[in-house]
């Protein structure tokens, strides 16, 4: 059976190459799909790119790089439309049910987020994480960080660089479904805060229907304004919103409050069923569940002059291995 998320490279792989009336390599190919929210490198953009030619969907053209074929290009619009439509969700999908964290026994994998940033910014970058976390701006203050030449780790960190991986509030997604609680992301947007509260979302984009996760866009957009909610008390920050049917409402507070003794939190609320949350409607028995999304801690850094690519909603990591910025 072919691992769907390989095939997922591939399609990627495969526009990306689409779009362009040249041959294209694969140092060029692994910058854009990084922006396209994959940390991947070019050893292993050059592995999918010989199954790319084996299945005769791309043509090498010496070392200057590939072009897409007519096959390749049939495939790309015909058998595989569904999938680009549905990219964000079923990402997230694969992911949540990869979740295993077990909130009584304390252990297991949860979805992190991966930001990549210059090693010369590192010292600064930590100042101002701890700053953030100890805000209480974050989902968990357990990070950890990736060097460049860790084996350790499944993240690609390129020459230069190195990871932070925090933990994405997507997680809860997980935990719920674990506990027997069926959750669906909805939107990921940006919440308005006033006197330290929630107000109301401001924008939204919804995960469904999108080929880029909704809160990478609002981060690439500039749009928050976290270091002036942790000053002051007002600002925007990255929220996003799921339902679970009405009738778990209770068992799902006791499962969240139950997700902070392991230091995971950032839910805003639990809305009454059928009920608008925060200005958004939910279906008829439906309840819906915003969180404030891990995210904004790496906005932070973002916001204080410091370039940061992020891949939200990135990977699964043990907990367990995640510690507490001292």
């Amino acid at each position: 059976m072919t691992d769907p998320n390989v095939e997922r490279k591939l399609i990627e792989i495969m526009r990306i190459i689409s779009k362009n009336d040249k041959p294209l390599g694969a140092r060029l190919i692994a910058d854009e799909l990084q922006n396209r929210g994959y940390a991947i490198g070019e050893r292993a953009v050059r592995y999918h790119l010989r199954i790319l030619d084996e299945r005769g969907f791309t043509k090498k053209h010496g070392y200057i790089g590939r072009t897409i074929t007519e096959l390749g290009q049939k495939e790309l619009n015909d058998a595989l439309i569904g999938d680009r439509l549905d990219f964000v969700i079923t990402r997230i999908e694969e992911l949540v049910y990869k979740t295993t964290y077990n909130i009584r026994e304390k252990s297991g994998n949860v979805i992190v987020n991966v930001s990549i940033i210059d090693k010369s910014d590192y010292e600064r970058s930590m100042e101002i994480l701890k700053y953030a976390i100890d805000a209480g701006v974050s989902i968990s203050p357990r990070i950890r960080i990736v060097d460049e030449d860790s084996e350790e780790d499944d993240i690609f960190v390129p020459d230069g660089k190195f990871a932070i991986a925090n933990v994405c509030s997507i997680t809860y997604d997980g935990i719920l479904l674990k506990n027997g609680i069926p959750s669906t992301p909805l939107y990921g947007g940006l919440m308005q805060m006033e006197a330290r509260k929630p107000v109301s979302f401001v924008d939204l984009i919804g995960y469904s229907g999108t080929s880029i996760d909704p809160i990478k866009i609002f981060i690439n957009r500039h749009s928050t304004s976290v270091l002036d909610y942790i000053e002051n008390g007002t600002g925007k920050l990255l929220a996003n919103l799921r339902q679970i049917p009405g009738s778990a409402r209770e068992k799902a507070r006791e499962v969240m409050e139950l997700a902070k003794e392991s230091d995971i939190g950032g839910y805003l609320d639990i809305g009454e069923t059928g009920a608008d949350v925060f200005g958004v409607p939910m279906e008829r028995g439906k309840a819906g569940i915003p969180v404030t999304v891990g995210s904004n801690v790496i906005t932070a850094i973002a916001e204080a002059g410091i370039p940061v690519k992020a891949y939200p909603v990135s990977t699964t990591m043990d907990y367990n291995i995640m510690k507490r910025l001292e």
